[in-house]
């Protein structure tokens, strides 16, 4: 039981934050994202997979529906996330001494976990 909470909250947490990040995407679109996608060779509609992991990941974990899946879209965003946009950044120590990606890399190692950990008991996957 202690443990479905803890699954609970790591789940709400992930996906509620990521979710913002979302929602901002929804109201201004991805255009700046284009020219790093074009930068690593891939199609400028490949930028719209961003909605993937920071919308419909998020929702799918918030919920606890393919909570799985959810979290690897998370991760897998992260992944390109840290490679177009953060990767300035990967080996840098910030101001006050800690990782400079450290919020960064706490929703990618998050969405990992959960992926192997699954949506715990509090759960709509779990009524099925």
């Amino acid at each position: 039981m202690k443990d479905d909470v803890g699954k609970l909250i790591l789940r709400l947490t992930l996906g509620i934050l990521i979710l913002f990040h979302g929602v901002s995407k929804l109201k201004t679109g991805v255009a700046a994202l284009m020219p790093a996608v074009q930068g690593l060779g891939l199609p400028t509609w490949f930028t719209y997979a961003v909605y993937l992991g920071e919308v419909v990941g998020p929702i799918l974990l918030i919920i606890g529906l393919f909570a799985r899946t959810g979290a690897a879209l998370i991760f897998i965003n992260m992944i390109f996330a840290f490679v177009l946009v953060h990767r300035p950044d990967l080996f840098t120590i910030g101001k006050q001494g800690g990782w400079a990606l450290e919020l960064q890399g706490m929703y990618l190692f998050t969405a990992l976990a959960l992926v192997f950990l699954g949506p715990g008991r509090y759960s709509v996957s779990r009524r099925f």
